[in-house]
């Protein structure tokens, strides 16, 4: 019997080995985003490998957003960021999406659960100049609702204000991968407006009402109904229905 030749698993296990190597290098060297990394030659003889594996393993991490290699310049730490993760969730999602919406499902049931626990933390920590910035988006969005224009923009920052006062930069990145997904599906299957945005107006407004009163039980039910907006009308857009 014929065997598979072996090489390219020992490639992967090595290009697996040098991306590690990189990453422990940046953690021990305590290197900050933007840090100069070493040069190819340097990480050669630092590392054992060879040239190839070392831009292998760089090409791997950059598209990690682990480094960030400048033609020319260099090879800098990168930002890390969750870039990559919501790339790999929106091609999941419309790989799934063309039989039905459960994938898209899945994706707002994770933020569902996420944000219901963040508005119950918030609801004890926002001040009152907080909550009046909230209020001030649920104006504007009521504002373009009567023109009818969209404000995908202004619900990205109403949710971003939200969390603020948590100082917990992660939520923000994280929150925001889920949204770029939905809002990169949404555009790919064409559902280009809000079929009802005085309900979405309308939803945001009893969030605030309920953090106004400092009700933490209502505000996580303010927001759970919220997402069940959300979640139907994804569902009436993939049947064609405005």
């Amino acid at each position: 019997m014929c065997r598979m030749p072996q090489e390219p698993v020992r490639e992967r296990r090595v290009g697996s080995q040098v991306q590690r190597a990189v990453m422990q290098l940046i953690l021990d060297r305590k290197l900050r985003p933007g840090a100069l990394l070493p040069t190819e030659a340097e990480l050669m003889e630092e590392l054992g490998v060879s040239r190839n594996s070392v831009r292998e393993a760089l090409k791997a991490l950059q598209a990690l957003d682990i480094v960030e290699i400048r033609h020319g310049y260099g090879t800098y730490v990168g930002q890390a960021s969750l870039m990559p993760l919501a790339d790999g969730l929106t091609f999941r999602t419309l790989v799934q999406l063309a039989d039905d919406t459960h994938a898209l499902a899945e994706i707002l049931q994770v933020r569902e659960v996420l944000e219901e626990g963040l508005v119950r933390r918030v609801a004890v920590l926002l001040k009152d100049d907080e909550l009046s910035q909230l209020e001030s988006l649920v104006r504007k969005m009521e504002e373009s609702a009567v023109t009818g224009a969209a404000f995908p923009d202004l619900d990205r920052e109403f949710h971003e204000t939200l969390y603020r006062s948590l100082g917990n930069e992660l939520v923000p990145q994280l929150l925001g991968a889920f949204w770029n997904v939905f809002h990169r599906v949404a555009g790919v299957r064409g559902w280009a407006r809000d079929p009802a945005p005085e309900v979405t107006v309308r939803r945001h407004r009893d969030i605030v009402t309920a953090l106004r009163a400092r009700d933490v039980e209502r505000a996580q039910r303010a927001m759970a109904d919220h997402f069940r907006g959300i979640e139907a009308r994804s569902g009436q857009e993939s049947r064609g229905v405005g």
